[in-house]
């Protein structure tokens, strides 16, 4: 165990007047080193060599003075000789090392003189003399343990660490050894290498045993693992006087994790080595948060080709972290200064603090989470106690906070005990920077607290078995995203147990139940608050809808913060990356609520203040999108592309076109223009065999066209779904929606990085594809609104994506957007003037009259550029300055009509100079415009209701 900083200066004081007059570098300097280790707690032996042979750049053999691998390198020189020159001696050394090898930290020393480089932070090396080394011990705080490390996410150790760890696992498994007790073993293993670099264990004391006391042929590493997992789980008093030496050095551990009897693990040699490896390995370089999630990922195969893709990191857990607790309990520390009253009733709420991960995988929210409580309180303990450089005695009674302040659901078992291991490391790495601080060392050993882990279905059990809703105080985590299309039926089966058979949650997103479960928990007790990151998806489309009326059963909800899309990705290689956003959500009046937006979705987030947060992360009226059959403002009536089910036998290329009418002229008539969203954005062509219509009379005089009507009644007839099969058309497209005039077409699909979606106008003879929607009878007016900055500013709130591109809706954004109440003009169409507001008033006509114009203007501007494709003009960095200024008009003018028609209607006038604004006026239109609809009947959800009687519900009401 690491010595208190007031003996390692008694020691220092005491080498520094031993080695004052030594100057040769040959003749004392091991023996200068072995006393320099012994000042800190340390055998040299145990950790580092003299004389290691490496290549130097120049290819010549070089010898390092003593390495330390991974942490140190030392570079000696007699009394009185050149430091800079040393320096650059030792840097020549650094191309014979691996990168396992490399160390963080450079000494070079003449007996008199230390100076000290940490090459990690790069920071100004460290000068001292002999005389003033215990002035400068902390420095050296990691040579006895009590280093404050600031873990890299990128930190190719972490990758290194985990695909050893792998070869065991995959080593141990093929020889039979698998399943839990593998688990069990690995999950020890992880503890014992930690303990080994990080003051639990005596320094390097389980890499010691294994390599000394092991047989090279393996034979008896796992009796060897045996009898230590028992030593470690057996308290001192209780321990035969006879055991061997080196096992009594292992403390008692306790808390459980020893403690279960495991079949003994049949090592060989390979897998001996694989573990020596291992343990060769500085893991005090390891983060528990990161390391965790890699760990697990060892388990798979298809996981490890992109290890260290899995785990969430540390930078974007603290965006969640903060706004739901941290940021409040710095701001409410900075307010408190120093005052000691208010300081302790702080502290003694930090270790009341209780926190909920009900997704929590490898436990990386919990362990940074306890990591952070953790800090505050050593600020705490700072100001009540501490000045700098002194000892606090007696550190340990002061520390309050410990890991059973935390809980969390895992449905897999290894890595539920993966995070309580981790929280428990997290703990000891704690205690050092307290024990660094404060200058006394402590460990928490035995364990006699650990944090709740459940293994168990998450949306299964009742979470106020887990803990009780009065002791909670934050729920949080990342609970796992699966799309309808990719879950398992155990997994739907789970999502309708929640959400109580509600109204269309087969679309929803497997994330959305676990806001639910939550909800209830709230509902329990009010002041709990909660956070998850999410899929964007439940912030879109349809299933906002769905989601907030199944939490309506818990009046109150409100949204606290909120991310808005982002991408959620790691530093490490693979860099796995889905489009997130994180909710924090509560049944308090939170204020300020705060929404964080991004200008890239790969950048970094400003925040905004907001009066109120709704359901897609708006500062707007809190309203939710249904989906609507009918157009909201009675404008033109959307509709779907026709969808072949064809396999692809009545449509051509070019190419194919030509061969088939130079075999089949008689099928001319047939051949229609194929319009999907790919082709109309990328000019691409492509032709339809369109037989709607067609005499039966004339087909069977077409032999070519009959044959790809079979193929396509064959591959129906084969198809899985029943409908499909029972087709009765098969020369028919198996859903029919074509547009019996002019119409515009609006692609499915179009990419984010757009500033406007292109749209086109199309005759009824281009048949629209399934990928694509067409709105028949629709005009330049029409045209204009929705290709303004308006209507785009609505479909990138309210549209579903495809990854970050906008998935067009027609019954979600379409026929939910508020149109600008203008009177409409001679040349629409009759049913356009039937569906017309009432409320027309003259003045405005020309208001549509200039969007009109600028909607031609933008089709003008197009037609400039005949080469180029709709995604040549609309890429924003090569759309034309004549067509940016078209849109930019067109723009002006939409925001003109809109700002005119609330005039004209007596209502305040609308800012429309960003896209929050824009979004924030039409949700107020749009709950204008519903509330005088009439009131449609809907089916209540089946689901046992909790009654807002009291404020706190009993235990056992419902389950969560």
């Amino acid at each position: 165990m690491p010595l208190s900083w007031n003996e390692i200066k008694d020691r220092a004081l005491r080498f520094s007047r031993e080695w004052q007059h030594e100057s040769s570098e040959d003749a004392e300097a091991k023996s200068f080193w072995d006393g320099f280790f012994d000042v800190f707690g340390v055998s040299r032996r145990r950790v580092a060599n003299f004389e290691k042979k490496v290549k130097k750049l120049d290819g010549k053999d070089g010898y390092i003075d003593l390495l330390w691998k991974g942490v140190l390198l030392i570079e000696h020189k007699s009394r009185g000789k050149n430091l800079d020159r040393a320096h650059t001696q030792a840097r020549d050394y650094f191309h014979g090392l691996t990168d396992a090898e490399l160390p963080r930290y450079l000494l070079v020393c003449d007996f008199e003189r230390f100076r000290l480089y940490d090459l990690e932070t790069g920071e100004i090396p460290t000068e001292f003399a002999l005389k003033d080394l215990q002035k400068h011990v902390r420095q050296f705080g990691f040579i006895a343990g009590y280093q404050a490390r600031s873990f890299k996410e990128e930190d190719p150790v972490n990758v290194l660490a985990a695909e050893r760890m792998g070869k065991l696992h995959d080593a141990l498994k093929a020889a039979g050894y698998e399943g839990h007790a593998l688990e069990v073993l690995l999950v020890r293993l992880l503890f014992c290498l930690f303990g080994d670099d990080t003051g639990i264990f005596p320094r390097h004391a389980f890499h010691e045993l294994l390599s000394q006391r092991t047989g090279v042929d393996g034979a008896d590493t796992g009796q060897w693992l045996a009898q230590l997992f028992q030593v470690l789980d057996t308290a001192p008093g209780r321990r035969q006087k006879t055991l061997d030496a080196q096992l009594a050095e292992f403390p008692y551990v306790n808390g459980k994790l020893f403690a279960e009897p495991l079949p003994l693990a049949a090592f060989d040699a390979n897998m001996r080595d694989l573990l020596l490896q291992a343990s060769a390995l500085d893991w005090s370089r390891i983060s528990p948060a990161i390391f965790g999630s890699m760990f697990q990922s060892v388990m798979d195969k298809k996981a490890r080709r992109n290890l260290g893709a899995h785990y969430t990191s540390e930078k974007n857990i603290l965006k969640l972290i903060g706004p739901l607790f941290l940021d409040e309990l710095k701001a409410e520390l900075e307010k408190i200064g120093n005052h000691e009253g208010k300081l302790k009733s702080f502290h003694v709420k930090l270790a009341g603090l209780r926190f909920l991960d009900p997704a929590c995988g490898c436990g990386n929210f919990l362990v940074i989470a306890y990591r952070e409580l953790r800090l505050l309180e050593i600020e705490v303990l700072q100001r009540l106690y501490a000045r700098q450089g002194s000892v606090l005695h007696g550190v340990a009674d002061h520390v309050a906070i410990d890991v059973d302040q935390f809980y969390g659901i895992e449905i897999e078992e290894f890595p539920a005990q993966i995070a309580q291991v981790a929280l428990w490391l997290m703990d000891h790495q704690m205690n050092l920077r307290v024990a660094e601080q404060f200058g006394e060392y402590f460990a928490r050993l035995p364990l006699t607290k650990a944090p709740t882990i459940v293994n168990g279905n998450a949306l299964r059990i009742d979470w106020k078995d887990v803990v009780k809703p009065e002791m909670l105080n934050y729920i949080l985590g990342n609970p796992p995203f699966l799309g309808h299309h990719l879950q398992t039926p155990e997994q739907k089966a789970d999502l309708l147990a929640v959400f109580g058979g509600a109204k269309a949650v087969g679309v929803m997103d497997f994330v959305s139940a676990w806001y639910v479960k939550a909800a209830c928990m709230m509902m329990a007790r009010p002041s709990i608050r909660s956070a998850f990151v999410s899929t964007n998806s439940i912030t879109q489309g349809e299933q906002v809808g769905i989601l907030w009326r199944a939490l309506a059963q818990y009046p109150g909800l409100r949204i606290d913060f909120a991310h808005r899309t982002f991408k959620w990705s790691n530093e490490a290689r693979g860099k796995a990356a889905v489009y997130c956003v994180i909710i924090g959500f509560s049944n308090l009046d939170v204020r300020p609520k705060v929404i964080y937006e991004y200008a890239r979705v790969d950048g970094e987030p400003h925040s905004a203040a907001a009066s109120q947060i709704n359901p897609y992360l708006v500062d707007a009226p809190w309203v939710t999108l249904d989906n609507r059959s009918t157009n909201l403002c009675a404008m033109p009536e959307m509709m779907y592309g026709s969808k072949p089910t064809d396999d692809g036998n009545f449509l051509f290329t070019d190419e194919e076109k030509r061969a088939f009418l130079v075999a089949e002229p008689g099928a001319v008539p047939f051949v229609k223009p194929f319009i999907s969203a790919h082709e109309f954005l990328h000019g691409e062509r492509r032709w339809v065999l369109w037989l709607v219509g067609a005499d039966p009379a004339a087909l069977k005089k077409l032999p070519a066209v009959m044959a790809r009507v079979e193929a396509v009644d064959r591959f129906r007839k084969a198809s899985k779904a029943a409908s499909t099969r029972n087709y009765p058309y098969p020369t028919l497209f198996r859903q029919v929606t074509q547009p019996q005039s002019d119409y515009i077409f609006v692609p499915g699909h179009t990419s984010e990085n757009r500033n406007y979606i292109p749209f086109g106008f199309f005759g009824k003879d281009d048949i629209v594809g399934n990928s694509a929607f067409a709105i028949p009878g629709a005009t330049r007016f029409h045209f204009g609104v929705i290709g303004s900055q308006m209507h785009m500013a609505w479909v990138r709130y309210t549209c579903g994506r495809l990854k970050s591109d906008f998935r067009y809706s027609k019954d979600i954004v379409y026929n939910n957007f508020p149109w600008p109440d203008l009177a409409p003009s001679k040349q629409a169409s009759k049913q356009a003037s039937k569906q017309a507001s009432k409320s027309d008033d003259p003045s405005l006509e020309k208001f549509r009259t200039a969007i009109e114009t600028a909607a031609q203007n933008v089709l003008d501007a197009r037609a400039q550029f005949p080469g180029a494709t709709l995604a040549d003009l609309y890429d924003p960095l090569s759309m034309p300055p004549a067509l940016v200024k078209a849109h930019q008009a067109l723009d002006r003018a939409v925001d003109a009509a809109y700002i005119a028609t609330e005039k004209a209607a007596g209502r305040r006038s609308p800012k429309l100079g960003s896209d929050a604004e824009r979004v924030a006026f039409l949700f107020e239109r749009y709950q204008q415009l519903t509330s005088l609809l009439p009131v449609a009947k809907t089916k209540p959800m089946r689901r046992k209701r909790i009654t807002p009687k009291s404020a706190t519900a009993k235990d056992g009401d419902t389950a969560c």
